[in-house]
């Protein structure tokens, strides 16, 4: 595994975050839209061996699939940009404004809810025989999802948004270490390998991706679940929007960019040390 400094893969953040701004609308729609279809299949495969198996674990395990065929196809996530595009604002790339940046989260957003929400229908037709008979199995666990992680937060009021969003915030923390984990390596093997492991740490602790559940909740929907557009809506996908970015943004975008390109200046030795060498070199 061809490995980068952190000083190189943190300066090729920044230089993905503004290359993003100024792509075109029709390359940054049609990238968003395939990263969320294939987000969303690898997302009904996990819950389709979770059924199968009753392990969690093992659904864990290979719902990364589908995030690394995605980004080793240059595809993009509303969860990715919240973290490289603002490194380029703050770096103060020539031409980068705050328009730029909220631009491609909108164009983005919209792509990656297309996406998901093209394969929710296509596997609502697959989970029903084209909506003759009630869902299967699986269909009957999205369903169940949807309604657990929308009314089952707002049973809680307020404590049920506060932990909706914290979960948001831990989600991105490790979804955009997988977005860096693609960086950090020149060989597909080692791109793999470090986009796998926070991923699995995701899914299997069931954080709240924004993208994900573009395809979980309007999939419950059409599958007979008992909740609402208003409920998946604003008990679920705005506060998980919000927790994502900030996520995502305060825990690994900020960080590495303030200690590998913004570094503090190093510290001066003591006078207790110069003065032990002045010492040790007279001698």
């Amino acid at each position: 595994m061809a490995y980068l400094a952190p000083s190189e893969f943190v300066t090729k953040m920044v230089d993905a975050g503004e290359s993003k701004i100024f792509m075109s609308t029709r390359d940054t729609v049609i990238r968003a839209y395939m990263a969320g279809a294939i987000l969303a299949l690898a997302a009904a495969m996990a819950v389709t061996i979770n059924v199968q198996t009753g392990t969690p674990i093992v659904g864990a395990a290979f719902f990364p699939v589908g995030f690394c065929m995605l980004y080793l196809f240059g595809f993009d996530l509303l969860t990715g940009v919240f973290v490289l595009c603002p490194l380029a604002l703050i770096d103060k790339r020539p031409g980068v404004t705050l328009g730029g940046v909220l631009r491609n989260w909108s164009l983005v957003f919209i792509g990656n809810f297309a996406g998901a929400f093209t394969v929710a229908v296509m596997m609502a037709i697959v989970f029903t025989f084209g909506f003759s008979s009630p869902p299967d199995k699986v269909g009957q666990v999205i369903g169940t999802i949807g309604e657990s992680r929308t009314v089952g937060y707002a049973n809680h009021g307020a404590a049920g948004m506060l932990t909706l969003f914290v979960r948001g915030m831990l989600c991105n923390w490790m979804v955009s270490a997988g977005v860096v984990g693609a960086m950090i390596s020149t060989n597909v093997t080692g791109k793999v390998i470090a986009m796998w492991m926070p991923i699995m740490l995701f899914f299997f602790m069931t954080f709240e991706h924004s993208i994900v559940n573009m395809f979980l909740f309007p999939s419950g929907l059409l599958l007979g679940g008992k909740f609402t557009w208003w409920d998946y809506i604003f008990w679920n996908e705005i506060p998980t929007v919000v927790g994502n970015l900030v996520g995502g943004l305060a825990f690994t975008g900020l960080t590495l960019y303030a200690t590998h390109i913004k570094t503090g200046p190093s510290r001066a030795a003591s006078r207790t040390t110069s003065s032990r060498e002045s010492s040790r070199i007279a001698a």
